[in-house]
């Protein structure tokens, strides 16, 4: 019996962000295909100058999450309590969007010595 595609769809929205970006992933290795090819397409002039902003998104807390949590309401200008929230929510999470390369290595930097794992998308 074949899955519909009503069935897959229903799966999906019941799966939470991390793991329909596993299942994105398995499913570009196996086929050996990437999912943003055909937004990248269109701008394949662009996509020759390296971006000039990220984002600085925090994938792990790790141990010292109070640490993190002191650096993120710094970095954000948050509230201690707003700070937690993000810190204690679902990985990965968006500290900054749009922030020079510069200024989101210096991010990243503070954010890992604090204990946290970060990356920069």
């Amino acid at each position: 019996m074949a899955i519909t595609k009503e069935q897959i769809i229903e799966a999906l929205e019941e799966m939470k962000l991390a793991e329909l970006n596993d299942l994105v992933r398995a499913i570009e290795e196996h086929f050996g295909v990437v999912a943003a090819a055909a937004v990248a397409a269109p701008a394949a002039g662009a996509a020759d100058a390296t971006p000039s902003e990220v984002s600085v998104l925090l994938t792990s807390a790790g141990s010292q999450k109070v640490q993190v949590i002191k650096v993120v309401k710094e970095l954000t200008g948050l509230g201690l309590m707003d700070a937690k929230k993000l810190v204690d929510g679902e990985m990965p999470v968006t500290v900054k969007a749009n922030v020079k390369i510069e200024d989101a290595e210096a991010m990243k930097a503070q954010l890992i010595e604090a204990g946290a794992s970060v990356d920069l998308k």
